[in-house]
């Protein structure tokens, strides 16, 4: 089988644990892109911190953010697919959150609205030190997230839950589960994410196959947490990382190496230009 798309996660995949693409994955990724194969970033994070790691990599890779809500080519000047979740449903979330005393995010495209100084609010600070121009992530804190979506009329692709009680965390995503139009996914031990039904990397992954012209046989899926089963579903070969959750290792066709020990670049070497 000739691959022709690789779909690829960041956290915990791409990325090692200091959060860096290391030397060998991005050698390995541009030889793949030189064979004519194209290269996919697929992120639950904001399309503009997918956008930062594309420019490290130094090729020219669609993204797919947000688990899947939105999708654009690397510079952001062509959207190829979007599914922002209803205002109405949206409230909804919001309502039950603050019922239940939740911390939470929400993201469009390039802002990141916070509900609270948490750690993750100061994480996005702080990477932003050391960004540039559009680089940079836009970072508001607010007291009423109904009115931001209400007045400021934004697409809303996924909103995050984080608590670290994870007793706490399973009951509250139980609840919010029960909600009409919504798609959750985890992409981390202490974190949910709520997008609009439907929405997933791997619904994502194969509207831009139909736009590339290329068979779910011909793609290839890496990546490591709950979030990253739909692509697994829809590629012709699943890969798993080794530090990767259970439920994800299970689904996958072959797990390779950590992401501490190269297994992106391994994987694709072993599988794609070796093969």
């Amino acid at each position: 089988m000739r691959y022709k798309v690789i779909a690829i996660d960041m956290d915990g995949t791409l990325l090692n644990s200091k959060e860096r693409i290391s030397e060998k994955n991005k050698d390995v990724i541009r030889k793949a892109e030189k064979r004519g194969i194209k290269i996919v970033l697929a992120t639950g994070r904001i399309f503009t911190s997918g956008l930062h790691y594309a420019k490290g990599l130094g090729i020219d890779t669609p993204i797919i953010s947000c688990n899947g809500g939105y999708v654009s080519n690397q510079d952001g000047s062509q959207v190829l697919y979007k599914n922002p979740i209803p205002t109405e449903i949206g409230e909804k979330v919001f309502e039950v959150g603050k019922e239940e005393g939740m911390y939470y995010h929400f993201y469009n495209e390039n802002t990141f609205f916070s509900t609270g100084m948490t750690k993750a609010t100061l994480k996005y600070y702080e990477n932003n030190q050391s960004l540039q121009g559009k680089d940079k992530i836009n970072i508001e804190v607010v007291d009423n997230p109904v009115e931001v979506i209400r007045n400021k009329n934004i697409d809303i692709f996924k909103i995050t839950f984080i608590e670290d009680d994870k007793d706490k965390l399973m009951s509250f995503r139980e609840k919010i589960s029960r909600l009409n139009g919504i798609e959750i996914a985890s992409s981390w031990y202490n974190n949910f994410e709520v997008m609009n039904e439907g929405v997933s990397k791997g619904t994502a992954l194969r509207e831009l196959c139909n736009i590339l012209g290329v068979k779910k046989e011909e793609v290839v899926a890496i990546g490591d947490n709950e979030n990253d089963i739909s692509m697994f579903r829809f590629s012709g070969l699943s890969v798993a990382m080794k530090n990767g959750v259970e439920i994800a290792k299970k689904s996958a066709d072959v797990i390779t190496d950590t992401n501490d020990e190269n297994g992106v670049g391994n994987a694709i070497e072993r599988y794609v230009l070796n093969n």
